[in-house]
């Protein structure tokens, strides 16, 4: 049997781990949610060491705090910012909805690490001063948000982003076929289809940026339900000015303590954002699964980079791997952001009461973005081929581009050309020289498909 420690909180005694740097109230939530094994983010437990320690210094600034209680916290917060004690954070995701466990585990564990290096450190009185659970976890939700999105998605939207215009401006006169209802349409280019991604990518960045313009203001300071109760006046916009310095990340301290506590509203608007993401990325992903499709009873377009065997028992098979994980990914981050709406919604009077839940779907879709993006840039779009052959093939055959003769012919006998082309299975140039009159040199320069990706009137 593991060996045990006696500790004790306002209910009395409790046994914990000898080795772990856990108290009594993380103990009892540890008892209290056997549910999923999921602990907490590792970004939230970095946010809450960040935390910890901003408010210690804010405290010691203001006279509030011992200089050597202080020096304590801020050495043991950094062990937990700099995540060396992630597996002292057991607690499960599915606890109490204002996440008062994850923030007693924190001040536990800074509590129990500074009084193993010599310093008597309470974890209500001295690591918890001048703040509640309720102002903290919201608080560390936003914080590790903005930095995870900061720090990890935006430049790997930057990089996909760059990469998809490079593949643009590589084939930026490859004409294909183009499709609507998944049909033939008219010609576009695969740069023009490229750059279409790479737009749709600049768009995410933007509206993300946007949402970090608000979920950076920080309730930090509102103390227990926004009145900040037992925090000087100065702590809030103080921590958040430590909290920028340490970091790099402009926080700013919220002009209503109420709205950040009794609601995630800034937190649902950036998961909202997430799944907008996530279906241009799902739609991206799909489009290069049929354009690589095949690749012989397929579109056949392009062909993926070969990545590993695709089957175990078809021999030879390749499956495009890449953009199937990231079309997971993205039911994951939709997933994820129905949780966050739901939770969103838990804002009862003065506090919101799912917070754990939100920080975990949050963080896990920022983190699996990031990820799958690099995957997306790196393992796919990057190292595509053009089977030139099979668009070359698809473009001679393909009716629609009679459209182009709208102007010159009219609508009613571009359509009987298209069909009698589509019932013979001729190059439509053949047949509109039949059933039109123009000439050779008009056909070739109506019907050219790179012009006719260009747009305009052709007659």
């Amino acid at each position: 049997m593991t060996e045990t420690r006696t500790e004790r909180d306002t209910m009395g005694e409790l046994q914990v781990p000898a080795d772990a740097l856990w108290g009594a109230q993380t103990q009892r939530a540890v008892n209290n949610f056997p549910i999923s094994g999921l602990a907490m983010p590792t970004a939230l437990i970095r946010a809450l060491g960040l935390i910890k320690s901003a408010a210690a210094t804010v405290n010691n600034d203001l006279g509030l705090l011992d200089g050597d209680i202080t020096a304590a916290i801020i050495t043991a917060a950094g062990k937990v910012s700099a995540g060396e004690v992630n597996d002292h954070f057991p607690i499960d995701i599915f606890q109490t909805g204002s996440g008062t466990s994850s923030n007693m585990n924190a001040n536990e564990v800074i509590a129990h690490l500074a009084s193993q290096a010599g310093t008597s450190v309470h974890p209500n009185d001295h690591v918890n001063m001048g703040q509640s659970s309720n102002d903290v976890i919201p608080t560390a939700i936003q914080v590790s948000a903005c930095l995870e999105t900061s720090e990890a998605l935006l430049p790997a939207l930057q990089h996909l982003h760059g990469v998809l215009e490079k593949k643009s401006a590589e084939l930026n006169e490859v004409v294909k076929t183009g499709r609507t209802h998944l049909m033939d349409a008219m010609p576009v280019t695969f740069g023009q289809e490229l750059a279409c991604w790479a737009q749709q990518i600049q768009s995410n960045i933007s509206r993300i940026e946007s949402a970090l313009q608000r979920i950076n203001q920080l309730p930090q300071g509102g103390s227990a339900v926004g009145t900040g109760i037992n925090a000087h006046p100065e702590f809030g916009p103080r921590v958040a000015a430590a909290l920028t310095e340490a970091t790099g990340f402009g926080f700013a301290s919220a002009d209503n303590y109420f709205e950040g506590i009794s609601s995630q509203d800034a937190a649902v608007e950036l998961s909202g954002q997430l799944k907008t993401l996530a279906c241009s990325l799902m739609k991206i992903a799909n489009d290069l699964r049929l354009m690589n499709s095949g690749p012989l009873a397929g579109i056949g377009e392009i062909a993926l980079p070969a990545l590993q065997p695709g089957s175990s028992i078809m021999p030879g098979k390749v499956n495009p791997v890449i953009p199937e994980a990231v079309c997971m990914v993205c039911a994951q981050v939709i997933g994820n952001d129905t949780s966050i709406t739901i939770g969103g919604q838990a804002g009862n009077f003065q506090l919101n009461v799912m917070l754990p839940v939100i920080a975990h779907n949050l963080l896990q879709s920022i983190s699996i973005l990031a990820n799958s993006s690099r995957l997306l840039a790196d393992s796919a779009i990057s190292g595509f081929v053009v089977n030139s052959d099979a668009i070359t093939s698809a473009l001679e055959r393909n009716p629609i581009l009679v459209t182009a003769l709208n102007p010159v012919i009219g609508y009613e006998v571009g359509a009987a050309t298209a069909k009698q082309a589509y019932k013979e299975g001729r190059p439509i140039r053949d047949v509109a020289k039949e059933t039109t009159g123009l000439s050779d040199a008009d056909l070739e320069r109506l019907l050219d498909p790179l012009e006719l990706t260009k747009g305009g009137i052709k007659g």
